[in-house]
């Protein structure tokens, strides 16, 4: 049941839930000796340091922008990122199918990593040192297309146990992003990150729409499986009306 479930889940959803395992359980065998243990500061998202300031650490490097974005800080963190990649993601690259859903994806996510660097770097001003990691800005990424797409679905707004509208949902996701990230902090969470994969995805999402694909080539392309699945509960409505 577990494989035929796992297998149900599209390709790209797929390796990416794949990817993030795998790097969480690279970080834990690294943080496992003392020899390793600091490895993995080279991948999580550093601040720009300017000059006279100084860290104990390697600093800002460039490939942190994408390797942050698959690393966790603990196993919840991972538990709560992959069901949100699952169940927001599944849907989305259904419909736009693996190429566009994967541009999708990785915009999002250096857009949320370039404005939490710069929130990161604003902070070492104010004396904070601020390390990033996790796939949320991504995530949150997916969620504004979620609520963009199907803005009337039934989704739960988690940790808590009620059910919204996907585009009540993402407002609500905003305003507390916009809220804690401007008025709180030392919260350890990074809400501009999640503010930048929400905001570059609506601007990609408005470019696809004002700039759509000559020729059919590029563009969404439906999963057949999601297809013959629409057809099925289409027919079944169509019987129930008789």
């Amino acid at each position: 049941m577990v494989s035929r479930l796992f297998s149900s889940i599209p390709s790209v959803t797929r390796k990416l839930l794949i990817a993030n395992v795998a790097v969480f359980l690279l970080q834990s065998i690294a943080g496992a000796s003392e020899a390793t243990r600091a490895w993995p500061l080279w991948f999580e998202l550093w601040p720009w340091v300017p000059a006279p300031y100084e860290v104990d650490g390697p600093g800002f490097m460039p490939w942190q922008l994408i390797t942050s974005g698959f690393m966790h800080g603990g196993l919840g963190h991972l538990v709560f990122n992959m069901l949100a990649l699952v169940m927001f993601g599944s849907s989305i690259e259904h419909e736009w199918g693996a190429r566009r859903y994967t541009i999708y994806y990785v915009v999002c996510l250096l857009g949320s990593a370039l404005l939490q660097l710069a929130a990161a770097t604003y902070a070492i001003y104010q004396g904070q040192l601020v390390l990033t990691l996790g796939a949320s800005g991504a995530i949150y990424g997916l969620l504004l297309a979620y609520g963009v797409m199907f803005p009337n679905r039934k989704v739960t707004l988690l940790p808590f146990p009620i059910v919204l509208k996907a585009r009540t949902l993402v407002i609500v996701y905003v305003v507390a992003s916009l809220f804690y990230g401007v008025f709180t902090t030392g919260t350890g969470v990074a809400h501009f990150a999640h503010l930048g994969g929400m905001v570059v995805g609506w601007l990609l999402i408005r470019w696809w729409r004002s700039h759509p694909p000559r020729g059919g080539s590029g563009g969404p392309r439906r999963d057949p499986r999601a297809e013959a699945l629409r057809a099925r509960r289409k027919a079944s409505k169509l019987r129930a009306v008789k």
